[in-house]
């Protein structure tokens, strides 16, 4: 029996080849899944991880969040890079990569969802907000 899936390769107009198709519309906007049964907000997962409920709808998120932790990674690389966990407004968390000076990125600091995304990894790419003032210490 034959099931036809949206990701595999679908006939071109007007050519010979096959054109890999995207499953939903290239955009600067992040979606996230909300669990129907007990609410809890999560990113890229296929059961909720409270109740193992498989009933998520897709939501979108406003784009704006909190860093949580970040690390400076120099392995596999040719230059060092950060990765941070990114605490968002809806309440998921989410691993992506902070623009900026590596030692300038902190806990607490305020993001927005960028444009860009990281090529290789394929992780979402935010932005500082705003330059939090920090004394001397």
């Amino acid at each position: 029996m034959y099931h036809h899936s949206a990701s595999v390769a679908r006939q071109g107009f007007g050519s010979a080849t096959g054109l890999l198709e995207p499953s939903a519309p290239a955009s600067d906007a992040m979606h996230f899944q909300r669990c129907t049964w007990c609410g809890t907000a999560m990113y890229h997962r296929l059961l909720c991880p409270v109740c193992q409920g498989s009933d998520l709808r897709t939501e979108r998120s406003e784009g704006v969040g909190i860093v949580r932790h970040s690390s400076v990674v120099h392995r596999n690389t040719p230059a060092a890079r950060n990765v941070s966990m990114i605490e968002m407004a809806e309440g998921f968390v989410v691993r992506g990569r902070v623009m900026g000076p590596l030692i300038g990125i902190h806990s607490g600091d305020r993001v927005r969802l960028s444009a860009a995304k990281d090529p290789v990894r394929g992780e979402p790419v935010f932005q500082l907000v705003d330059e939090p003032y920090r004394a001397w210490s």
